[in-house]
């Protein structure tokens, strides 16, 4: 086998760290079809973007919008609520579609964001070097959190992909230290959650997940623990049991 240089392994992992698909959230969907079986619940697992994963935000948000309203107007669907459920960058996009004018019709229709270890303020001071820092530091700042009624974000400190404090859009040791890019990050937590905070009718929840994982390659870099809430079916049973239904009953 042909050697690979370390910046060509990074390279791979962050792509296969980013790279996502319409049956991730399958066991999501599954839990809450079985928990809340007369709720009259629609899915739309998009599959859009599953594809092209590296196109740039404007493109990945008009795939999403698209998606969406084509999916209501095919099944003639009469919309009172509406939720969004994202992994990972899946989160960024989500939030994207709420700044569209396209997606204003929607706005006061939308329930519950749960977001699993979403990057929102990028990956600036993660604690892993196979991760590139700074990713999407201009995108995230766009506010629209506050037109959900239930903002949830869970984040793990195990994982190493998704900076803890990115996952809870919080302050960190190093951002406080920082004085060049600090500022910066301030800012941007500002112009996520002072709308929120400001809001009447919107709650903001966090949720810090510890997994119980083996001691593999997967678990060391932090991998593991980045996907494990989506196919660790003992943390979703616990998750939506205790504390996950309410959101969307």
């Amino acid at each position: 086998m042909e050697a690979m240089q370390e910046d060509e392994v990074r390279g791979i992992i962050e792509r296969e760290h980013w790279r996502g698909n319409s049956a991730d959230l399958r066991l999501v969907k599954t839990f809450l079809e079985l928990s809340l079986p007369g709720a009259n619940l629609d899915f739309l697992m998009s599959e859009k973007n599953q594809t092209d994963t590296f196109a740039d935000f404007d493109a990945m948000t008009d795939r999403l919008i698209d998606e969406i309203v084509q999916h209501i107007q095919l099944y003639n669907l009469s919309i009172s609520r509406i939720s969004f459920i994202g992994h990972s960058l899946g989160n960024i996009i989500i939030r994207s579609v709420l700044t569209r004018p396209r997606f204003r019709y929607y706005l006061n229709k939308l329930h519950t964001f749960l977001s699993l270890s979403g990057p929102h303020l990028g990956t600036l001071y993660s604690n892993s070097t196979l991760v590139s820092t700074g990713l999407w530091l201009m995108q995230n700042q766009k506010p629209g959190l506050q037109y959900f009624k239930n903002v949830v974000l869970v984040a793990s400190p195990q994982d190493r992909y998704v900076p803890f404090h990115s996952a809870r859009i919080e302050m960190c040791k190093n951002a406080i230290k920082d004085k060049h890019t600090g500022p910066v990050y301030t800012e941007m937590i500002n112009n996520l959650l002072q709308p929120v905070i400001d809001s009447k009718d919107c709650t903001l929840i966090r949720h810090n997940v510890f997994h119980a994982l083996p001691n593999t390659a997967n678990t060391l870099i932090g991998r593991a623990a980045h996907i494990a809430v989506l196919d660790s079916e003992l943390f979703l049973e616990k998750f939506f049991l205790v504390a996950g239904l309410s959101y969307f009953k």
